[in-house]
């Protein structure tokens, strides 16, 4: 397995499907680390020299170890209900949301959801909006008013590689670029 298809693996089952190599992640996400290379190593080559590579490498950041290495967990992305003891900050005044053109009439709709996820994941700037809404074919931009929305008591919160996260976006609150 390449290491880009590796890591892509790591992310389904630290965010979606831990079951798919036998594991658990408890409350907060957190899953042991021998279980977790034990649970790929089974298919796959793996130890922890590749997964503390992963962890480094990682151009987004998704994951982090626990101080002593025995625990991982991804930082956020998740569909498997945990929480992973995120603190609530008060955000810049505007975020942004990259998605594709095959969405924008159900955003316009019902704002941003987020679907299968626990949070709706937004940047802090337009170019990392524009990448993440190529990953679903003609990007479309919005312009979040996150401090109007903070302002309003929607709770908003940063997680530890730097992506904003909140519950919902609701359409007043979103501006088409």
């Amino acid at each position: 397995m390449s290491p880009t298809n590796t890591s892509k693996y790591l992310s389904l089952i630290l965010r979606h499907k831990p079951e798919t190599i036998g594991i658990r992640l408890d409350e907060h996400g957190w899953a042991n680390v021998d279980e977790l290379i034990a649970g790929i190593a089974k298919t796959h080559k793996f130890n922890m020299d590749i997964l503390e590579e992963i962890v480094r490498t990682d151009d987004k950041q998704r994951y982090s170890f626990n101080d002593d290495k025995t625990l991982i967990r991804a930082n956020q992305g998740h569909s498997v209900l945990v929480d992973v003891e995120l603190e609530e900050m008060e955000p810049p005044a505007e975020l942004w949301h990259g998605t594709g053109e095959k969405f924008v009439t159900s955003i316009e709709h019902q704002g941003l959801i987020p679907k299968s996820r626990l949070y709706v994941l937004l940047s802090k700037d337009k170019e990392t909006a524009v990448k993440v809404g190529k990953r679903h074919g003609n990007p479309v931009l919005y312009t979040v008013k996150s401090g109007e929305m903070y302002h309003d008591g929607y709770p908003f919160y940063l997680s530890k590689n730097g992506v904003w996260l909140t519950k919902q976006v609701p359409v007043k609150y979103l501006k088409k670029q």
